[in-house]
């Protein structure tokens, strides 16, 4: 990917630089700007990797931030770093929207400050092919393991808003859907699950997301930095398509000359599907350049180069 030349020699703060959405964004600004990663690094070779990308890091840990080593005049912040797992509600709302709230008040000083939010916020709508629009209402998406992550995600909005409009910050809550690439992302780990001969385990028939290529959220981020305000702006953070897990594992199963298998374990309450309505997304950054078919079939060749079928058979939407 190539770095933006609308973000160049500027002073960029990354929460959670090592993680799937955080890397490819991280690495690529760092190529012409200075960029700095916070994270608890609990894993060395993880904060190696980051600094070996050009990224100056520093430990923090945002349940109790210390940020007396952290500059104040950063130019952009990217809250990328969130507590997904676990039911302990108590702690997600103090990781993900106190440790925002406190984040925010250190770099009240930027031009603009994306925060990544989540399209797990909104009320579950019976239908699993609804398109979530930003002013759905929210509620607990109530994801099978991740019982206390709309919770503390909505939390975390409130937070943010508020601090948009407390200390002037001009904010962009970006509510993310399917984002993936080499290294993760819910459309790779299907094709993983197929390349490994194992059923992709989802909740609906169909399950529905809207996938978005790394290179599409770089592509993007300028674009959505630029339409952050006061108050915040809100917006679905997603790809162009809507496209079922039962489609994704088709199309990998095609590329790789194998069966899919996608099996349903029902998760009575929750969001039968996580597609998104874009329309407004669309009116900031214009339509994605890499289409569901095309990532999936780049990252494929990147994690399976000898494994490949010559057959493309293509995928129906659903």
């Amino acid at each position: 990917m190539a770095s933006s030349p609308t973000l160049q020699g500027r002073k960029i703060l990354v929460t959670g630089p090592a993680g799937q959405i955080a890397v490819p964004l991280a690495r690529s600004l760092a190529l012409f700007n200075e960029v700095w990663g916070i994270a608890r690094f609990s894993d060395p070779a993880q904060r190696r990797e980051v600094e070996d990308a050009g990224i100056r890091t520093l430990a923090v840990d945002l349940q109790q931030p210390d940020f007396s080593d952290l500059p104040r005049d950063f130019t952009h912040l990217l809250h990328l770093a969130a507590s997904v797992e676990g039911s302990d509600c108590d702690q997600a709302i103090t990781t993900n929207a106190e440790g925002t709230g406190l984040l925010l008040s250190h770099c009240r000083n930027v031009e603009a400050a994306l925060i990544m939010s989540t399209v797990a916020v909104y009320k579950p709508h019976p239908d699993p092919r609804h398109a979530y629009s930003e002013t759905d209402p929210l509620g607990d998406a109530m994801l099978p393991g991740m019982t206390a992550y709309s919770v503390a995600k909505i939390a975390q909005e409130a937070v943010a808003r508020y601090c948009a409009r407390e200390f002037g910050i001009p904010v962009i809550l970006a509510r993310m859907g399917a984002s993936y690439g080499p290294r993760g992302g819910l459309p790779t780990l299907v094709a993983q699950a197929v390349a490994e001969g194992r059923p992709w385990i989802t909740r609906s028939d169909p399950c529905p997301y809207n996938p978005i290529h790394d290179d599409d959220l770089l592509a993007q981020l300028p674009a959505l930095l630029d339409a952050a305000s006061v108050p915040a702006t809100i917006v679905n953070w997603a790809g162009d398509d809507m496209v079922s897990v039962q489609d994704m594992a088709a199309y990998a199963g095609s590329l790789l000359g194998l069966p899919a298998r996608v099996e349903i374990a029902p998760a009575p309450g929750s969001q039968p599907g996580s597609g998104v309505d874009n329309a407004r997304r669309l009116a900031i950054t214009g339509p994605c350049r890499v289409n569901w078919r095309e990532g999936l079939r780049r990252v494929m060749m990147q994690l399976y180069p000898g494994r490949m079928s010559s057959h493309d058979a293509p995928a129906s939407q659903g």
